[in-house]
């Protein structure tokens, strides 16, 4: 059973480690094992004596790294404020397809539900879209590198800044090209980064919905993980790592990349 680890704590709050597949909050009325559940079991005593469980930044059950999770039910509002006002500082570490052309880019481009304006197989999907919630985040290239792949080379093109889809990610993947990414999101919309990384160009290896063809989801929730998946994607979850976290003068803490995208990048030339 994946289990976080402890990355720093007070009386206030704690911040966690969170392994990727580990769903942060329940979604269905069953036992599936979540961060929330496990946290209030570590926290117990302090549950039992007025305390609480309030997981201040959500991560995407796939996306591994670090959780910030407020102890009581002041701290929870202190940090919801702060998180309002824009003053939590969230670094992540993607590792996507291609090399981008840039070094540093700053995305700011609004993003919506897409089934609210187009047809969506994926209820979830997100897109850009001008009627959307505003949303920044600012991108810089940590290293390029090359890995074998067994993917069919094709021409690549640019994507559409309308699409979150990028249309050019089938050809960087039968180049063998990757790059490893900060992304520094100044906004906390839901799949923002893999949106914005998607649009230009270079989504997120392992992504099933914004990666190569969103198919490529709908097949795994019938079949599972199988090669053919494995052969297209390459890592079982999106290579998306919350690598550091930061409230004005209270809490820096950091994360390395968990071996999964460490090994991904340490074998690429």
């Amino acid at each position: 059973m994946a289990r976080f680890n402890i990355i720093d704590e007070s009386d206030d709050y704690i911040v966690v480690n969170k392994p990727a597949f580990l769903l942060t909050h329940p979604t269905k009325p069953d036992q599936r094992t979540t961060l929330w559940k496990q946290l209030r079991e570590l926290l117990a005593f302090e549950i039992a004596n007025g305390g609480q469980v309030s997981i201040v930044n959500r991560l995407d059950r796939e996306t591994s790294g670090l959780v910030l999770v407020a102890k009581t039910a002041t701290a929870a509002r202190r940090f919801g404020l702060l998180m309002q006002q824009r003053r939590f500082r969230k670094e992540y570490l993607a590792i996507v397809w291609s090399w981008p052309e840039w070094e540093t880019k700053i995305v700011d481009a609004s993003l919506d539900r897409q089934g609210k304006h187009q047809q969506s197989a994926i209820w979830l999907k997100q897109m850009i879209h001008p009627a959307g919630a505003p949303a920044l985040t600012e991108f810089r290239v940590e290293r390029r590198f090359t890995k074998s792949t067994m993917r069919e080379s094709k021409p690549a093109e640019p994507s559409p800044r309308s699409s979150p889809l990028g249309r050019g990610s089938r050809g960087a993947a039968g180049e063998g090209k990757f790059s490893l990414v900060r992304a520094i999101p100044k906004t906390g919309r839901t799949h923002q980064i893999r949106v914005h990384l998607a649009s230009l160009g270079h989504p997120i290896v392992g992504d099933k919905i914004y990666g190569p063809e969103e198919k490529l989801y709908l097949e795994f929730i019938e079949t599972g993980w199988t090669p053919k998946l494995a052969g297209e994607l390459l890592l079982p979850r999106h290579a998306l790592h919350s690598t550091k976290l930061a409230v004005e003068d209270e809490i820096e803490s950091q994360s390395d990349l968990p071996d999964d995208l460490a090994r991904f990048v340490e074998n690429g030339l």
